[in-house]
């Protein structure tokens, strides 16, 4: 397993739809994104500003649920991509594995200062190569491969990625 971080979420064109942007903390330093909904956009920026709420939130209210039961989130797996689609698990402290969707288990596992890992196989197939150069350091080639992934990027369809995965 490979730990990430959250590095934040952003919003792709054309449809503005939120991805939840993951980054390798050290070795490759790699990138992966991951499509979310709205919501769990909201939720996830939330908990990572650590944003509290006069009344807990969903999030924060299955982290207080996971507490109150004697447990704590050990950490945040991302399991798998199959046909488009990323797995989450939650990895609570008696080695039990609860299966989400992996904008909430990220954000539960953010509230719960868990850390974040990914399979290499993940990474391997779905995470992408960008380094960060400061803008004012920025040359002609680094503003052309920036403008070529977004370019990739727009071309990308739901149906780039296949059927929806069968219920587990």
């Amino acid at each position: 397993m490979v730990q990430v971080k959250v590095h934040g979420v952003a919003l792709l064109p054309p449809d503005e739809a939120p991805v939840m942007l993951l980054r390798e903390i050290e070795g490759r330093r790699r990138w992966l994104a991951v499509s979310i909904g709205a919501p769990e956009a909201t939720a996830l920026i939330a908990a990572c500003q650590r944003v509290e709420h006069p009344r807990p939130d969903t999030i924060e209210l299955i982290g207080q649920v996971i507490e109150s039961f004697g447990g704590r989130v050990q950490r945040v797996e991302v399991t798998a991509l199959e046909a488009g689609v990323f797995f989450a698990d939650l990895v609570l402290s008696d080695g039990v594995h609860v299966s989400a969707r992996p904008s909430d288990a990220v954000a539960i596992g953010v509230r719960a200062g868990a850390p974040l890992e990914v399979p290499e196989s993940v990474l391997g197939v779905a995470s992408v190569e960008l380094d960060l150069v400061d803008e004012d350091e920025a040359g002609p080639e680094v503003e052309q491969e920036v403008a070529d992934f977004r370019s990739q990027l727009d071309d990308v369809t739901a149906e780039d990625f296949g059927e929806p995965p069968p219920e587990r």
